[in-house]
């Protein structure tokens, strides 16, 4: 049987055939010519396995592998308050095989620091801010008080006498409560621990009366009575402790600190990786299950364009100088 098509019709069956969506038609290129991801992708967090950035990260890994079809694996590089991993980019081929995932200490480090081995702007493709995160102002369940106004009239009967732990000195926590020193007028005593963990459980033992730290670590301990959260520090409630108010509308007007964790690239790293990575990471954590998720834990999903983010991150720089300068906070 012979079946006849009309020209026409052939034409427009072939063109049918040759649509494809344009990511297929042109993959992200390497500078090689080669196609990206060809080999597995590096992410260097800058901070042990089980915290906040490393949590959302591996939900991020997880999800560009499937997305993309390469490997993207999970590399953690603790050590000098996050300068280590990101010296490591810094130094790294701008191939698009090499990312790094930081928090605050990215923005700090700077204002505490009079030598850095790198150049937070200049040696960086800043891609974006991955998601915000607050932190919990807790105490030991045996300390007198339940609210903010409580806490300050405590602390102004016992001047210098409480103390405040934080994952370690010149970390978001340990700024975070110089700040609500400074606005709340009043003077107590940090305790540095080595790690948000160490922290938590300084506050839990008692070895410490009040405890800085992120949602995601804390969270399980106030829900289990271990601890008791006072407040909040961000200008909105936590979804995760809704009963919870924050600092500012308890007493400290203004009063504003949060963590964030930030996705960044060596400088001169193809802008069409940067495009295609950006959707990418928007598309994996902006799934509503997995916002829902992190959210809950503690972090919430923001995914800011590359130049909202640069712009954010001067504005976070120049925050944290004018509070490590009052404090006298340096690390050299």
């Amino acid at each position: 049987m012979k079946i006849k098509i009309h020209l026409g019709h052939a034409l427009a069956i072939a063109a049918a055939c040759m649509v494809v969506t344009p990511a297929a038609a042109q993959p992200p290129s390497t500078g090689s010519g080669q196609a990206w991801p060809a080999r597995p992708v590096r992410i260097i967090v800058a901070y042990p396995p089980g915290g906040g950035v490393d949590t959302v990260v591996r939900v991020l890994a997880q999800k560009l592998t499937g997305q993309l079809g390469g490997s993207f694996v999970v590399e953690n590089r603790p050590g000098g308050t996050g300068v280590l991993a990101a010296e490591l980019v810094a130094r790294a081929a701008p191939d698009g095989y090499t990312f790094l995932a930081s928090a605050n200490d990215f923005a700090t480090n700077p204002s505490i620091r009079s030598k850095l081995p790198y150049d937070p702007f200049k040696d960086f493709t800043h891609i974006t801010q991955l998601a915000a995160v607050q932190f919990i102002l807790a105490s030991h369940p045996s300390v007198p008080i339940r609210n903010v106004k409580q806490l300050l009239a405590l602390a102004k009967a016992r001047p210098g006498q409480l103390t405040f732990g934080s994952s370690g000195t010149a970390g978001g926590p340990h700024l975070a409560g110089e700040l609500f020193q400074s606005m709340a007028g009043i003077r107590w005593v940090h305790v540095p621990f080595k790690g948000g963990g160490p922290a938590i459980i300084g506050v839990i033992s008692g070895e410490i009366d009040f405890v800085f730290a992120a949602t995601i670590g804390l969270l399980g301990h106030v829900k289990a009575g271990k601890v008791r959260a006072v407040a909040v520090t961000g200008l909105k409630r936590f979804v995760g402790l809704p009963e919870v108010p924050t600092v500012a509308e308890s007493g400290v007007p203004g009063y504003s600190a949060t963590g964030f964790y930030g996705f960044y690239a060596p400088a001169g790293t193809s802008a069409d990786i940067v495009r295609r990575i950006h959707a990418e990471a928007a598309r994996a954590l902006g799934n509503p299950e997995v916002k829902e998720k992190l959210a809950r834990s503690g972090s919430e999903y923001v995914m800011s364009s590359p130049e909202e983010f640069v712009g954010f991150l001067r504005a976070e720089i120049t925050k944290w100088t004018k509070v490590a300068k009052e404090s006298n906070i340096r690390i050299d």
